[in-house]
């Protein structure tokens, strides 16, 4: 598995600390082997310690055989380290070193072996497209012999929770996997004779594997929307919102915060916007600092509001627009406050605002007020207090 993401910045530290978290002492000339010195790179990472994490990773590579199983181990570590100090030219080339070793991911995941360096790869590719693919399914081959691997054991009345709880990971980091490749196929080489074909292929896969995992069924939708199978894209996006809706935020079924913007996209496109502004509220309650949040918000709002509107609905619509001018005004807030780059966002909230308006006239000043207090930033309460 790859190194979690350290929570804290990095700290520095002396040579005497480094040395202190290999196992090394000043009184032992005794030479530490690599695998001490990738463990205790491993335990610098997850104390936030990542330049000191890659000196302790390369000195274990300094002292493995070439070749070996140590030098696997060291290499791959400092791929992922790499790609936590964002050096991905660097990440890359130790990653392709350690392919060289680990050609079929068969060797054990203790010493660096595993998909792991087969999915990093495909998403540090330079070309995209086709090298993208053929590094997507190396991974894939990699997890699908790990799984029949577990399968097996499995069959034999010799699996524990722990072997089932990981089976079921694999089962949707394959999942995953397959959709990554299936999503490239809808960009990339969707000029590909086949591509339709192989993003049908690549989600049936994908949603048999892990039928409880709900990013399968969201990239299902997408493949369905993109045929212009709208119904079957509701029916999708659907299955995917019943397996989370009622989790609670922490529960690991529940796909990650941009997964889930992009299902709110989704929505919208199906004209689910009911749904997408549930999903979107959901999202405003876990991180209110994103602006494409808010403004993914006020538009499904606005959208809802334009068909009460058409239906007669004046009541409705107008408490709808209301609504939307508020997420609005929230997303311009923080466009304005974040400096945010996405110049066809702020002028498509704007131009919006601008209908509302023209509509229901200028929001009253002390309603603005009142949503500007609503909504003020963390850092502004943070300097009220000090």
């Amino acid at each position: 598995m790859a190194p979690r993401r350290p929570d804290r910045k990095p700290k520095k530290l002396g040579k005497g600390a480094i040395s202190r978290a290999a196992g090394g002492s000043s009184n032992n000339n005794k030479p530490v082997s690599p695998q001490v010195l990738v463990k205790a790179a491993e335990s610098q990472l997850q104390e936030g310690n990542v330049q000191d994490a890659a000196t302790l990773a390369e000195k274990a590579l300094e002292g493995s055989s070439p070749g070996s199983d140590d030098a696997l181990s060291a290499l791959n570590f400092l791929g992922q380290i790499n790609l936590e100090l964002g050096d991905f030219d660097t990440a890359r080339a130790y990653l392709l070193r350690a392919v060289a070793i680990d050609e079929d991911g068969t060797k054990d995941e203790s010493v660096g072996g595993g998909p792991e360096k087969f999915l990093s790869l495909a998403q540090l590719s330079e070309e995209g497209g086709k090298d993208s693919v053929g590094w997507f399914e190396k991974g894939a081959a990699a997890l699908k012999k790990r799984i029949q691997d577990l399968e097996n054991i499995k069959g034999k009345g010799k699996n524990s929770d722990k072997q089932t709880i990981l089976l079921d990971e694999l089962r949707k980091k394959l999942a995953m996997t397959l959709c990554s490749v299936a999503e490239v196929y809808m960009t990339d080489l969707s000029w590909e004779e086949d591509a339709e074909k192989r993003c049908e292929s690549l989600t049936t896969e994908a949603t048999m594997v892990a039928p409880d995992f709900a990013e399968t069924w969201q990239t299902l939708a997408n493949v369905r929307i993109s045929q212009s199978r709208f119904d079957d894209a509701k029916a999708a996006l659907t299955r995917s919102l019943e397996l989370w809706k009622d989790l609670l935020p922490e529960d690991p079924s529940v796909p990650d915060f941009p997964s889930r913007v992009g299902l709110s996209r989704l929505l919208m496109e199906v004209e689910m916007e009911q749904e997408a502004i549930e999903v979107l509220e959901r999202l405003v309650g876990e991180d209110d600092q994103s602006v494409e949040v808010w403004y993914l918000g006020g538009w499904s709002l606005y959208v809802m509001g334009e068909k009460q509107k058409d239906n007669k609905a004046e009541e409705d619509f107008k408490a709808s627009w209301i609504s939307s001018r508020v997420w609005l005004n929230q997303c311009l807030h923080l466009y304005k406050l974040q400096d945010y780059e996405d110049d066809r966002l702020g002028e498509h909230a704007k131009e919006l605002l601008a209908a509302i308006g023209k509509e229901l006239g200028e929001a009253p000043t002390d309603q603005d007020d009142d949503e500007d207090d609503g909504w003020e930033d963390d850092e502004s309460d943070e300097e009220m207090q000090e």
